[in-house]
């Protein structure tokens, strides 16, 4: 435990005089420009991954980066209170998707019940995956390697298509007043690939 008390003593001598004055600047209130929904993951670091500031992205994370549906917003509401105030108080500029290689809670949808009977709310949570599930089983693809990629990547453009669903977001994105991007990170390599609309596949941020 005493690492964690060991870095804000670090963090206070170094990197916050390094950026006081920024820090400063924000400590009044917060004006991002970009959503940034990720997966809980400790290997994915949104600020890092984007070379970004303090107060730059409004970050929500949860397992495997799900967006509910509009329909279902009622009931998930930790994760859409969080869409809908950076939407429609903080006026974001940009949503990025962000799912990730090896990614677990993609994979535990494959999983047998009684893998994960001691997770319950995890499981509750990843039957929204349930039509990424039957896309890709709908491939028939053999190869896990493969069927995880495909998990990961269809995933991300599927929770795109989740965020046109609430109607101020599709508003705007109609109205060119709002980007939303898809991206998917490989953890080994540090790459990071742009899902391409036009192209209907990810290409790599160069």
């Amino acid at each position: 435990m005493q690492y964690l008390f060991d870095g804000v003593k670090e963090f206070l001598a170094n990197d916050y005089i390094e950026l006081k004055r920024h820090f400063r600047k924000i400590g009044k209130g917060q004006k991002p420009h970009t959503l940034f929904i990720g997966c809980s993951d400790s290997r994915v670091v949104p600020n890092l991954i984007t070379r970004t500031l303090p107060g730059e992205l409004f970050v929500i994370r949860n397992i495997a980066n799900i967006v509910p549906m509009y329909r279902e917003s009622k009931e998930y509401l930790a994760t859409t209170s969080a869409v809908e105030y950076a939407v429609q108080a903080l006026n974001v500029e940009n949503i990025i998707v962000c799912g990730h290689s090896n990614c677990g809670g993609c994979n535990a949808i494959y999983t047998d019940e009684n893998e994960t009977s001691g997770i319950p709310h995890t499981r509750k949570w990843l039957e929204l995956m349930e039509r990424v599930k039957e896309q890709v089983e709908a491939l028939e693809t053999t190869d896990e390697v493969e069927r995880s990629l495909m998990t990961e990547q269809l995933n991300i453009v599927e929770q795109m298509n989740h965020l046109l669903t609430y109607p101020y977001i599709k508003e705007r994105y109609k109205q060119g007043k709002i980007n939303i991007l898809g991206w998917y990170y490989i953890i080994e390599t540090g790459e990071v690939f742009n899902y391409d609309r036009e192209l209907r596949r990810f290409v790599k941020i160069t």
